[in-house]
């Protein structure tokens, strides 16, 4: 079984270049999303505690199944810890043998950052190379470098209650050819902006932009409401937005649209991309994106064949393969004497 750590998986990006990945796995996805109804479209099942979320994320397209692990713990770097963690598994559907098993919390950022991307290819206005960012934790760097290689932004105006966390993006970006702009507030950040990124991790119903501070026809790529009780929009944005999402069913219990009534309208990303549905009809755009497993299916697809036979795969030996099939307590061998 090929295997993927986390020590591999850095080495991989940093070799790549995060940016030409984030660009590559944006098209892979398309091709998924083209082919959507093919996949099972199961919400993601979700086990929630006072401090966070644990969750498992399965789909197959009747030929691969993949499931990821991942938690969601807003409390974790006051105790050193990460926020999101998480780890990947694809297998046969015919034989049901896992075949593929890696690291998923840089790989859940890449791919976050490539479903950002993907979404702004289709939604998002041309010609701007300014884009508003709110948040400034694990994620930040990643959607930058996605919307960069999607739309050429190379402008940012950044705002996080976090300074500390601000000064670390300014220092991971600051070398790689963008112009950052710390802003005072989340309003003064977003102030005439039309591209505008929102990525907190608090768990609770925040409002971290008021209708006001968002000019009209903006294109709001909400990617932090990701559960239940957790949202980052004043409701009146996304009340009079064109609202799309991944898979409606999960988004009306996880994303922006959670605090909207049952029968909001909304239209699936994919049924753009497909031509089944407009692109939006000239109001202000919000993608209420929560994340789903067509998303990491596609993710440890192409992990998988980017790295087998490289160095940054390996193999390791986690299904017992007895020489008898049915005698599995073969393997153990003769009894150790008293």
């Amino acid at each position: 079984m090929l295997f993927v750590n986390v020590q591999n998986m850095a080495r991989w990006v940093t070799e790549t270049g995060p940016e030409a990945i984030i660009s590559s796995m944006t098209g892979a996805l398309e091709r998924n999303f083209r082919r959507w109804p093919e996949f099972d479209r199961t919400p993601r099942l979700a086990t929630h505690s006072p401090v966070g979320v644990i969750e498992l994320m399965p789909t197959t397209d009747g030929e691969a199944y993949a499931f990821k692990y991942v938690n969601g713990h807003p409390g974790n770097p006051a105790h050193g810890l990460q926020t999101v963690t998480a780890f990947g598994v694809m297998a046969d559907v015919y034989t049901g043998y896992p075949t593929f098993i890696s690291e998923m919390t840089l790989l859940t950022a890449l791919r976050t950052a490539a479903t950002s991307a993907l979404a702004a290819r289709w939604l998002a206005p041309r010609d701007v190379d300014t884009m508003a960012m709110i948040g400034t934790g694990s994620q930040a760097e990643f959607q930058a470098l996605g919307m960069r290689a999607q739309l050429g932004i190379s402008k940012l105006r950044v705002f996080d209650v976090d300074p500390a966390a601000t000064a670390k993006f300014v220092r991971n970006l600051g070398g790689r050819g963008f112009t950052i702009e710390v802003a005072a507030s989340a309003a003064d950040a977003v102030r005439g902006a039309r591209i505008i990124t929102t990525c907190t991790a608090d768990k609770a119903n925040a409002a971290v932009l008021r209708f006001d501070d968002v000019t009209p026809g903006a294109y709001l790529n909400a990617i932090g409401g990701d559960c239940p009780g957790k949202t980052e929009l004043d409701p009146r944005i996304v009340a009079e937005a064109d609202v799309f999402v991944e898979h409606t069913e999960q988004t009306r219990i996880e994303g922006e649209i959670q605090r909207q009534a049952a029968d909001f309208p909304v239209t699936e990303l994919w049924r753009v991309i497909r031509g089944e549905a407009p692109a939006g009809a000239g109001r202000t755009v919000v993608f209420d994106s929560v994340g789903f497993a067509i998303e990491d299916f596609t993710a440890l697809a192409y992990v998988r064949e980017a790295v087998t036979g490289t160095r940054y795969a390996e193999h390791i030996d986690l299904i017992a393969g007895p020489d008898d099939p049915k005698d599995l307590f073969g393997m153990l061998g003769a009894p150790v004497p008293a």
